[in-house]
């Protein structure tokens, strides 16, 4: 199972690290962590990350195409045109084109998600209808080999279920088990729709012009 992992300044990390670790659990999996150059890349928590291959030496062709997402990072991702460029290279002939929260956009502005449904954060669910896309509220969503995963702590949940459609339900639920994944969070409030008004609109403005 080889994986590509876009890697890009000022990503949200976890985006990236949770189906990761759920995928490098995965048996006899190759990961490329990809970027314009293998230099160190920030992030939008303050840890680096180390690419393992630049745009020029990775792997032609891959199973598993992903990208997360951002704020201002994404945005710059998705005016790249050598992002966009090795993005719709991959996204050709990859076996599953994929991502998590906004990272979508990014999908979307490569073209990769004309005619598909997918989803993204809530705060930017309404935008996939800009690249053809079907906009979906759910933590996850597969549509053929399109697989996108809601914001940031979706992205366990995501690399869970795309782990079961393409090697089974028992190996995923093994994965699960293995990273002791049983969410308790201390509030209920985790969704637009359970969080107060003023939750939500705090939120609101703290990534207002992000």
């Amino acid at each position: 199972m080889k994986i590509q992992l876009l890697t890009y300044p000022d990503m949200t990390l976890l985006d990236m690290v949770g189906p990761l670790q759920v995928w490098s659990l995965w048996p006899g999996a190759e990961v490329e962590l990809v970027w314009k150059s293998t230099d160190p890349v920030p992030t939008d928590c303050g840890l680096p990350v180390v690419p393992t291959r630049s745009f020029a030496d990775a792997s032609e062709t891959t199973d598993i195409l992903f990208t997360g997402g951002g704020l201002e990072g994404t945005t710059r991702a998705m005016a790249d045109p050598a992002v966009i460029e090795f993005m719709q290279s991959r996204g050709e002939t990859a076996q599953w084109v994929t991502s998590v929260c906004t990272g979508a956009l990014i999908l979307g502005s490569a073209g990769l998600l004309q005619g598909y449904r997918a989803t993204t954060h809530w705060m930017a669910l309404d935008a996939l209808s800009n690249f053809g896309a079907e906009p979906i509220k759910e933590r996850w969503v597969i549509d053929r080999n399109r697989a996108t995963g809601g914001g940031v702590t979706a992205g366990i949940d995501f690399g869970l279920a795309l782990m079961a459609e393409v090697a089974g339900e028992d190996i995923a639920k093994a994965v699960q088990l293995g990273l002791e994944y049983a969410p308790q969070p201390p509030f209920d409030c985790g969704t637009p729709e359970k969080a107060s008004p003023e939750v939500v609109a705090a939120v609101g403005k703290l990534f207002e012009g992000a």
